[in-house]
């Protein structure tokens, strides 16, 4: 009697565990998940072991409150299942949630997350005209230092040029 309740266990581990080996399993998402992104992606993408089937599959991504933001074109490709989303607007924890067929196979059902950290919108500043007030132009005393400024610089110049003529007609 041991011995057919042993048989019985190791032929049903060996059945079960044959059936687990060929069960569909999750291989890669797109964002990776538990991800914080700056930049926001325009699709999900998850990538299975197992081809998909074309029908029954569900992909659903939702924003921190809640709403879904997926636009609901779901693409099967071989193992890989693609939903566009919309413009991600809200900073937070994104879910996406999802139960994929594969052929002879029970449904691939879970979730994941990633984060959007929405990126930090900076505005120009348009530089506003201040009224400086403007020089009232009467400053005699800068005016009466300027033009004794130019006499000097005259009465150098001359003394220069006969002192030059002297030395020429001195040779």
């Amino acid at each position: 009697m041991k011995r057919i309740t042993t048989l019985a266990m190791v032929a049903g581990l060996l059945l079960l565990g044959n059936s687990y080996a060929i069960a569909n399993t999750l291989v890669a998402t797109s964002p990776i998940s538990g991800a914080t992104l700056e930049s926001a992606p325009s699709a999900v993408t998850i990538t299975t072991e197992l081809p998909l089937i074309d029908a029954g599959n569900e992909v659903t991504v939702t924003d921190p409150t809640g709403a879904r933001v997926d636009d609901g074109a779901l693409t099967i490709d071989g193992v890989n299942a693609v939903v566009g989303l919309k413009k991600l607007v809200k900073t937070g924890i994104y879910t996406v949630s999802y139960s994929l067929l594969a052929e002879n196979d029970v449904p691939l059902v879970g979730t994941f997350t990633f984060s959007f950290a929405e990126p930090v919108v900076t505005t120009n500043i348009t530089p506003q005209s201040t009224k400086a007030p403007l020089p009232s132009g009467n400053n005699t005393g800068t005016t009466i230092f300027v033009l004794g400024l130019l006499l000097a610089a005259l009465v150098v110049t001359v003394a220069l040029a006969r002192y030059a003529r002297k030395l020429y007609t001195n040779r």
